[in-house]
């Protein structure tokens, strides 16, 4: 979708399965948004790198970045998911949001929770499979207790949705609701160099 006014760029992120993906389709369909999720670059990527190398670190950071900023200039808005891990350089989506902000867009961060049990449940759908996902519950138990899924406490959301009691398509109209609705929010730098 072609924006007039400020560009909608909005970033849902959250843990693995907590319905990132499937609630970012939703919302695409409601506001014809475009839909760049995180796994077409990481699924891109793995097939030459490993997860986590250098190289793969750069260039997924490079894709996301020119990506987000070829969509401001053509004034296309965006929704972008993102799944916080340490793998993601200190401070990048801090920089991502600045720079989307100054380009034009009006940046809204949603986060999505999820209860344990309800993560572990969805691990094991069929399309999680389909992107090459997380699907392991014991891997994701370990990842987790390593605290490779931790959210940075820079993020501060526009809107916290919890995807264990509210279906995708609730969650969708809730934040195709919030796109219509003006910040509540002075829009500052997330940076925190």
């Amino acid at each position: 979708m072609k924006s007039k006014g400020a560009i909608p760029f909005v970033v849902i992120y959250g843990p693995p399965a907590s319905g990132k993906l499937t609630v970012a389709q939703q919302l695409s369909q409601l506001t014809k948004l475009k839909l760049f999720h995180n796994h077409l670059t990481v699924d891109l990527l793995l097939s030459v790198f490993e997860f986590g190398s250098p190289a793969f670190v750069t260039l997924r950071e490079q894709i996301w970045r020119s990506v987000m900023l070829e969509a401001c200039a053509a004034k296309i808005g965006l929704i972008f998911t993102f799944a916080p891990e340490r793998t993601v350089s200190e401070g990048f989506l801090n920089l991502l949001i600045d720079e989307a902000t100054a380009c034009g867009a009006d940046v809204r961060l949603v986060e999505l929770v999820c209860s344990e049990s309800k993560i572990e449940q969805r691990l094991a759908g069929r399309s999680r499979k389909q992107f090459g996902k997380l699907s392991s519950i014991k891997e994701y138990r370990k990842l987790r207790a390593a605290g490779v899924f931790a959210v940075p406490n820079t993020l501060t959301p526009d809107l916290k949705i919890d995807t264990s009691v509210s279906a995708p398509r609730a969650s969708a109209t809730r934040i195709a609701d919030m796109l219509k609705q003006p910040r509540k929010r002075k829009t500052e730098s997330r940076n925190t160099k």
